[in-house]
Parts: C-alpha cells; structure tokens; sequence
C-alpha cells in the first residue's frame, strides 16, 4: 500500500495519541468532514476530540483560486486526508489538507512510473474521461478509452462518485505536474474473460453500441458479444442474453438478446483480475490492436 492513500479508500479514526504524535511525525490521517463553516473552514469528526481544517489549509492552491471554493464546499460528508498542525488551547486540533497533498503529490511525481497499480477513488465521471484522487485528494485522469475494453458512452456508465476502484499509471507529465491513469490492463485479458462464460448460459449485460448488423453487448467490461438486431433496444439498456456461441479462436462471441430488464443499481466493484505491482506490456489477445506498453 502506497504511504498516501485516496480519500475514502481506507479510514481509521486516529486516537488521541496518534494525533499528538502526529504533530511531530507528520503522518497523514484519514477523518469524516462533517461541516463547512460561514468562513470555509472544515469541521472534521475525530471521535476524541474536535478537528478544524482553516480555508487556507483545505486544499492546494485555495489561496490563488477563488474556483477552489467548490474543492472545499464538496467535502462535507466525505472523508478528507490531513496531517495535524497543532492544538488550541481549547484542545481543537488544528489541521491541514493541503501539507499532505503536497507532501503526497511530491511523492507522486518523484517515486512513481508507468505500468505501476495503485489504488484510487473516483471523483468525477465525466464524458470524456474520469477524474480520480490517487492519494490525498490529489487528481489524476483516466479517458474514456482507457477505463476498459467496451465501448462506453461517458465513463458515468461504469463509475460513481466515491467508488474504489484500481489503476495503472499510464504517464507523466511533469512540466503540467499532472498524472493520467489506465484501467482496462487490469481488467483481464479477452481469454481470461471469456473463461467466466460457457456457450447455452443466458446471463446478464447492457447495451454499449446499436448497429444495422447487430447490438453489442457487454458481458464484462473487457468482453463484448454481438447479438442480432431486435427493436426498441437503446445503448445503455440492462438486457438478458442467451449465449449462442464462444468462438475463441476468432475471439467473438454471438448472442441472443431475450429481453429489455428494468434499470439496476451499478455494480460495487469492478472485476479486476490485477490489483498491484507492476506492468511493463499487456495485450488483449494475440494479434489485438489493443495494446500497451508503459
């Protein structure tokens, strides 16, 4: 585990002897923010004792950016990284966001490369891409292309806001200080996928594309099967397929839709098959133009 984790992908509420040794250590902790004042300030629930985190320590770069207000408004009921400033003399301890984002995005830059999997909770899903924290709230990007195999139409079709989920750093850019992510590398390989499926099952998946020869239906987010055109279809539908055939030395797979199913909650995780370590190459199968090399 990485020493700087995203918000919400691990909490422990510290004692009071952690957070006392914690002005001297410098180590991050993770604590519930409960409030946000008429002043911007955070207000954070530590169990044994008050926590405040001033405006000027919510985050990097408040200061020069009045558009950084929503950094600090957005985190009531979310948990928030901070290192421990000190206490008042009402024994409030006093905090701060944004020393642990710098000491964690330094760290970041510096000791991180391409291929390395890292842990990281999700942001903002956007159309184009997927914003993610990778430690301290500090924010990386993931595009659309890279978050798996399907075809998705905005990255809200697979994430929600707060998920943990896995990536792999794909670059850096160090004179933007910016890191873009991948996660289709750790999602399995096109065999590994079609391994799950066996050819008579009726499973469940959703519609990624609507064509004149067939619908594409994603069985997993790195497997596709095509079905043959039925009507009153639309990409995004949850739909029960019957599973004709795998064919795995062509690497397709045809099916049957039965039907249309009503809307159903996303799933909670998503089904990795690598969470950690390192990648130096991954290709979906033999001959695929889906590779990467980091």
């Amino acid at each position: 585990m990485l020493p700087y984790a995203p918000e919400g992908f691990c909490i422990s509420t510290p004692t009071m002897d952690a957070l006392h040794h914690g002005v001297e250590s410098g180590e991050v902790f993770q604590a519930m923010c409960t409030k946000c004042d008429e002043y911007h300030n955070l207000h954070v629930d530590l169990g044994c004792c008050k926590g405040i985190i001033p405006r000027e320590e919510a985050a990097i770069g408040v200061g020069d950016a009045p558009a950084k207000e929503f950094a600090i408004l957005s985190r009531v009921g979310k948990p928030v990284c901070f290192q421990v400033l000190g206490f008042d003399r009402q024994g409030t301890a006093l905090l701060s966001r944004r020393s642990a984002q710098v000491e964690a995005k330094c760290f970041f830059l510096s000791a991180l490369r391409p291929g390395d999997v890292i842990p990281a909770v999700v942001q903002n899903p956007a159309a184009f891409g997927v914003f993610c924290d990778i430690g301290c709230g500090v924010t990386a990007l993931m595009r659309i292309d890279r978050c798996c195999v399907s075809r998705l139409s905005s990255t809200a079709d697979q994430f929600r806001v707060g998920q943990s989920i896995y990536t792999a750093i794909l670059g850096i850019d160090d004179d933007l200080e910016f890191i873009h992510l991948t996660g289709r590398e750790l999602l399995g390989t096109w065999e590994e996928n079609a391994e799950l499926f066996r050819s008579g099952q009726t499973v469940k998946g959703y519609v990624r594309s609507v064509m004149p020869y067939g619908i594409f239906v994603e069985l997993t987010p790195n497997l596709s099967g095509l079905a043959e055109p039925v009507p009153n279809v639309n990409v995004g539908d949850p739909v029960s397929v019957y599973i004709r055939s795998i064919q795995h030395d062509r690497h397709k797979i045809k099916l049957n839709i039965l039907e249309v199913l009503q809307p159903q909650p996303m799933a909670a995780k998503l089904p990795y098959f690598i969470t950690s370590g390192h990648m130096e190459a991954w290709e979906y199968y033999p001959g695929s133009s889906t590779v990467t090399y980091f």
